[in-house]
Order: structure tokens, then sequence, then C-alpha cells
């Protein structure tokens, strides 16, 4: 690929975007460990490639991993390297992925730079392999920055604090089986048909959609009361995306007004969404439209705890309380 390619290929990502809001009141040079996340420009799969199969035993070649491409294990170097440019830091974990890439950082004592300003000399060492891999070019140390600032990575970066060692443990396992829960979706496209007698937090449910969304370690119930002004529900909403934006997976029966405009809100934002329905499901049952494509990317999932029904109904006040308590249960698993 050249440079003229890249650019005709880069425009279709849209306009780009800081990838999150930092944490409020967080002191960026300080001790603490992040969990730290960077994006391929318009998630091109230029890291590498996940092989294997979800049938083998975990530790073997067959178990489902990451084969890094030649810029991949340019990426994967220059993070390793990170503590050699910054004594303050230590790396704890990563996972490199097609399209993007986790990491766990510690920093173990004050730092003169910012988190920011790391993550910014770690993107542009990314950035003279991307000219020098895939662009074919010389790269100049006086102009290794592009005319667009961003060459690799989509702008900025999203960040979390891991606060204590239960909470880094969760974070590194679900980092270490994202190859595999990439290719059971690649193998099992059934798991986006109706299944019934699904059981999750003690209830029982017919489901379709992605069913690991589940098992993602944030998620948050969408609920809100009839009686919040326009107001109130603007602003559960903007912190609804601002909570999107690490990645949080959203919770609701979509009962109220304002849950509704709030899910759907998300749901045109791309987020992950877990929607509990009244009616259930029949054998046949398939989401449409654009549900229809968001249980495809596999960032939707439908649950229905009764069966279906034919009839127009209107859904009654335990229902409602029901609902209300299952989307709790759910957040907490």
């Amino acid at each position: 690929m050249n440079e003229e390619q890249y650019l005709r290929h880069k425009p279709f990502a849209g306009p780009l975007k800081p990838s999150m809001l930092r944490a409020p009141f967080n002191d960026y040079h300080a001790r603490r460990i992040y969990l730290l996340t960077v994006t391929t420009v318009n998630r091109y799969p230029w890291l590498g490639e996940v092989v294997g199969h979800t049938t083998a035993s975990r530790y073997t070649l067959d178990y489902p991993h990451i084969v890094p491409s030649p810029l991949g294990l340019a990426v994967l170097d220059a993070w390793r390297h990170i503590p050699d440019f910054v004594p303050e830091i230590s790396i704890v974990d990563f996972q490199l992925m097609p399209d993007h890439l986790h990491g766990i950082l510690f920093v173990h004592e004050r730092m003169a730079r910012h988190l920011g300003n790391v993550v910014g000399g770690f993107k542009k060492s990314c950035n003279a392999a991307f000219r020098r891999i895939i662009l074919h070019e010389e790269v100049n140390p006086k102009e290794q920055r592009h005319k667009d600032g961003n060459m690799l990575w989509q702008l900025g970066y999203n960040d979390r604090l891991l606060n204590d060692e239960g909470q880094m443990e969760r974070w590194r396992r679900y980092l270490h089986d994202n190859p595999y829960r990439l290719m059971m979706k690649r193998e099992h496209r059934d798991l986006f048909r109706v299944q019934h007698n699904f059981e999750y937090a003690g209830y029982s449910f017919s489901a379709i959609g992605n069913r690991f969304l589940l098992d993602y370690p944030e998620k948050k119930v969408v609920q809100c009361s009839r009686r919040l002004t326009a107001e109130q529900i603007e602003a559960q909403r903007q912190q609804c995306l601002k909570d999107a934006a690490r990645g949080v997976v959203f919770i609701s029966p979509s009962i109220s007004p304002g849950e509704k405009t709030i899910m759907r809100s998300l749901f045109l934002q791309g987020c992950s969404l877990i929607h509990l329905r009244e009616n259930g499901f029949t054998d046949y049952s398939k989401p449409t439209g654009r549900s229809m494509q968001a249980c495809a990317e596999g960032r939707l999932l439908l649950l229905a705890p009764w069966e279906h029904h034919n009839a127009r109904t209107t859904i009654r006040r335990d229902q409602c309380l029901s609902l209300n308590e299952m989307a709790k249960a759910l957040s907490e698993c």
C-alpha cells in the first residue's frame, strides 16, 4: 500500500474524535495502574490475524491466538520498550488484536510527563513503523509526524483506572480471552439465532444475539423514572455516552420514555446493548433491520424471560418491576 492508496482508504472512517474523555479529577502523573486501549484508523486489521479453533485445549498451538503481522510485531516491540524511555512505568500485560491493542501499565512512581505524552510517544514509534512497513517510505526522524497527525491509530486512547488486584486480574483474563471470543463468533454464527432456556443470574431466558456481552466486566443499567424532566434525561444520556466511550455494556427493558430515548441514542452510536423484552421468541424469530446488523456486529443481545404471544398487550406493572430486577441482577454478575 502506498500513501496515495492509504489516503484514499482513510477518509471512509469519517471525522475522527478522541476515543474518550479522561477520568475526571485523575492525576495522570501519579502512581496508578492503567488499562489502555488504542485502535487502528477505521479499525483496519493491520496488526495480525486470529487463528485456531475454539475446541482446542488452552495452551495448545491450536487454541485461538493472534499471529502478528510485521507491523503488529513492531507495535508489540514499541509497547515493550516504553519503560526504556519512561523508567517510572512497568509493563504489566498486553493483548494485540487485528485492529487494536490492550495494555496494562503500572506507573510505580510519579512521572514528570503526562500519561498522554507517553501514549503519544508510543504512537509516534508505531507510525514510523507504519510508514516503513506499509507505505514503504524512508522515515526522516525530523519529519515523522504525518500531516494529519495520525497514521496507524485513531486519535486519542481509552484509559481505565485499575484500583484493586481483583479488578486487574479480571481484566487480564478478559484481555487474554479476546482471540477466543472473536473466533467463537466466527465459528458459531448460530449464536445469533434463538436459544431457549438460556440461564444466567438465576433466570431463564430466550436469547438472540451476542451472549458474550454478559461476560463484560462493566455493565450498567439504564433506568429512568417517568418523573424525570427532559433536562434530567438528557444529562443521563450524556453520562451514558461518556460511559460508552469506555466500552460499558448497557442493560435495560426500555420501558419509560427516558429509557427508550437513551437506549435508542446508544444504539445509533454503535454501543453494546442488552435489551430485556416482555414478549418472547418463537423458534423462527430473528432480529430485523438495524437490530440484525447490530447482532451481526456482536453489539446486541435480546433477552426474553417469558413465552412468546401474538396478542397486543400492555406491559403490566409487576412485569416492569420484574424486568428492572432482572436488569440489576444481570449487571451485577
